[in-house]
């Protein structure tokens, strides 16, 4: 006893330290960011995130949830507190103040850069705990590798991606493992925690939709299966009550869980659940005829009078329609025609397998097969890892950005996979599956004994015939005769299946336990490449090699934000596509037009029908939206192809959802139907300030025949600008600021 003791310890011992390494794995093979660059925000929404954490740190979380911003969406401004998702800000401002109370000093932008990469850790060590959960030890200890390295999670979470997704995971997984085991453990206690995790991850994410759909569809499922339990009953009743009425609390949420789309699911689930936790009850105090009667009317009355409500709350507008993101996720060409805006984003697009291989790698092999693992136990916590790999694999192949969904699911069930791959073939005792055995060896004695007494009517312990079997000999002789067959049938069979086992050698088994862990090992081989190559590059930094192979940093956005912030007046209006509105406010201290929010199409409409329209055009609706400067990306001379003239038909497409009577997309392609730049342009993008902003004096420094390295065409010979002056072009010209020219005192358009 004691020795088994010992034993359970060391393991539990052992577990801690393996989880411990995969925990600093995971965060050590995030930091290539960090030791290429320097501790800096990445990407475009991580710097609204960044200045609001600021913001909280300085001014306390009242003034924070009162914020309004007027330098947002000029001139309209944005109520801050309640149009975001505060998770991310707030447990940054919690971390930075208990390190400053412990006496550790840091920069608050330290703790956001390097905020994703901690919980990351957490991430693997959730991963482990519901892999435990429905599996065992050995899979979640795997299933917690994967997660800790694989591409399709760290590219959102990478130091310096101070973004949602970077908490949001490990709240998505945590939160799964705490509902498996409230369901196993029937605990009103771990629904409690269910729904307060749930509630963390409403407050970091809009991604916590799947959270309260694939738990209503969990519960939907066992119902379905016959699988009614007071374990499900109570686990689900709690969440769904206090994970209701927490989520309600975050503004930006407020009401919608009684009266979206999104939401009807659960609370349809949460009816459903009562209706046959009282036909349960019935069953017991009333007789079977009666009861069968009654659930019958019932059902019919329920379904009549739930249809009848559910079609007067839509035609009354009470329940609010899909919005145009989730038709997306069900019909792809949807977001192009009907909300443009959702289609222009690259991360929206639907996934190709490339995608899937270089986020997965090996892991997609071993997906199914994990699902076949899984199936065949099929407990009422794999039916959740079922239907969680079914819609998470549809949807990561719908948009490419849910690929991160999808992540946690295919680490799961790799992870079993792979220990019920190992638990077979590394196991080399007498007994295993693969252990040779004699397909000969003959039967124990009480095993024949009874077979004797069966086939002859003969006592054996008494050697006396069996009266009952004598009586009907013939009838006896028969079934015996031919049960002997069947089971003579059954036993070659077995004999033959044992045979082929007794020939399989242990190299054999070595060499394909071999094989699993050179897979793994160039999984892990393939996820640093990845990340250290694609993941690692903060996009307001770029990098590139000379001709001799030396590193060259492209420092143009920052230096270009600098100047902005050096040069202009404090109160300016810079008006700029809307990608780069956040990092304007977060870099450049200034009031923008439009941002990565993108809650007001007129806006962002109207800034694109400014860049696709001719200077006087431009320049009156310049002058009357009291605009500063206008900014643009150009990446023709570096063969940047992020910049906005590749962006300019998404630009023109939303525009003309506002203003279809000036905006065209046809009358910017060319008589061959082609989208082009310079001479080969069509009028109308020749005479668009987009055109002319982007290109405007790049002749005299590329010199003779200069081309467009990005789209690999001539550049214009002429452009000109009248009605707007060029105040600064970066190093590399990447991004290019223009003032509109002030009126003369005459009053002249163009000013002279």
């Amino acid at each position: 006893m004691v020795e088994a003791d010992s034993k359970t310890k060391q393991l539990n011992l052992l577990k801690i330290a393996i989880l411990l390494l995969i925990s600093i794995v995971s965060i050590g093979s995030r930091l290539f960011s960090v030791i290429r660059f320097e501790s800096i925000i990445h990407e475009f929404d991580p710097w609204f995130n960044y200045r609001t954490t600021k913001y909280l740190v300085k001014n306390g979380f009242y003034e924070f949830w009162n914020w309004f911003d007027p330098q947002s969406w000029y001139p309209l401004g944005r109520v801050v507190g309640g149009t975001l998702y505060p998770g991310i800000m707030v447990t940054s401002a919690v971390f930075y103040k208990v390190l400053d109370f412990l006496g550790l000093h840091v920069d608050i932008r330290d703790v956001c850069v390097f905020l994703a990469p901690f919980f990351s850790s957490l991430t693997a060590i959730s991963a482990y705990l519901l892999t435990s959960e429905v599996k065992n030890s050995t899979a979640g200890l795997l299933a917690a590798a994967f997660m800790g390295i694989a591409p399709g999670y760290i590219s959102r979470s990478v130091a310096g991606s101070y973004d949602n997704e970077g908490i949001a995971i490990f709240l998505l997984v945590f939160t799964f493992y705490l509902w498996l085991k409230s369901v196993r453990l029937g605990s009103m206690l771990y629904g409690c925690l269910t729904a307060i995790f749930y509630f963390y991850m409403v407050s970091a994410w809009g991604g916590y939709v799947f959270i309260i759909n694939m738990i209503p569809l969990h519960v939907f499922a066992l119902l379905l299966m016959g699988r009614f339990s007071n374990n499900l009953y109570v686990s689900y009743s709690t969440f769904y009550v206090i994970g209701t009425l927490a989520s309600m609390q975050i503004p930006f949420v407020g009401f919608q869980p009684t009266f979206t789309s999104e939401h009807m699911a659960s609370l349809g689930t949460f009816g459903l659940l009562q209706l046959f936790a009282f036909a349960y009850y019935l069953n017991s105090i009333v007789p079977k005829n009666s009861l069968k009667l009654i659930i019958r009317a019932g059902a019919v009355l329920i379904t009549f009078v739930m249809g009848l409500v559910l079609v007067y709350l839509t035609i009354t507008k009470k329940i609010a329609p899909w919005t145009g993101r989730f038709y997306s996720l069900w019909d792809t060409g949807y977001a192009k025609i009907h909300v443009p805006i959702i289609a222009s984003v690259s991360e929206h697009q639907p996934t190709v397998w490339t995608s899937f291989f270089m986020d997965l790698n090996v892991l997609i092999w071993l997906f199914p097969v994990g699902i076949y693992f899984v199936y065949q136990e099929l407990t009422d916590n794999q039916v959740f890892l079922i239907i969680y790999a079914i819609f998470g694999s549809y949807f990561a192949g719908v948009m490419v950005r849910l690929i991160l969904t999808l992540t946690p699911i295919v680490c799961i069930l790799a992870g079993i996979a792979v220990s019920e791959l190992f638990d077979t073939y590394l196991d080399f005792s007498p007994n295993s599956k693969l252990a040779p055995q004699n397909p000969n060896k003959p039967k124990e004695k009480e095993n024949i004994e009874v077979s004797i007494e069966k086939s002859t009517g003969t006592d054996v312990g008494n050697n006396k015939p069996n009266k009952r079997t004598t009586d009907k000999k013939s009838v006896t002789f028969e079934k015996s005769t031919e049960s002997t067959k069947t089971k003579n049938i059954k036993q070659t069979g077995e004999n033959k299946e044992k045979m082929f086992l007794s020939k399989f050698p242990k190299v054999v088994q070595l060499f394909v336990t071999g094989g699993i862990v050179a897979l793994l090992t160039l999984f892990q081989i393939h996820s640093t490449w990845v990340t250290s190559n694609a993941y690692s590059s903060p996009s307001v930094i770029l990098s590139s090699s000379d001709s001799s192979g030396n590193r060259v940093i492209i420092d143009d956005f920052r230096e270009a934000y600098n100047w902005i912030s050096q040069n202009t007046k404090e109160d300016a209006k810079i008006m700029s596509w809307w990608d780069y509105g956040y990092q304007l406010a977060g870099m450049a201290n200034r009031t923008t037009f439009v941002d990565n929010n993108t809650w007001n199409n007129t806006h962002i409409a109207t800034v694109g029908k400014i860049l696709a329209s001719d200077e006087p055009t431009a320049y009156k609706l310049v002058q009357d939206l009291d605009i500063d400067y206008i900014l643009i990306m150009y990446g023709g001379i570096l063969g940047y192809s992020g910049d906005d003239i590749n962006k300019f038909l998404w630009m023109i497409r939303i525009g003309q959802g506002v203003y279809p009577e000036s905006l065209k997309e046809d009358r910017f392609y060319n008589s061959q139907g082609q989208y082009s730049i310079g001479d080969t342009a069509s009028k109308a993008m020749k005479d668009s300030i987009m055109h002319k902003m982007s290109y405007y004096g790049l002749k005299e420094v590329m010199g003779p025949q200069p081309m467009d390295r990005a789209r690999r065409q001539q550049l214009p010979s002429e452009v000109t600008l009248d009605y707007f002056t060029e105040e600064y072009s970066s190093e590399n010209w990447m991004v290019r600021i223009y003032k509109p020219k002030p009126i003369d005192i005459l009053g002249r358009v163009p000013p002279k």
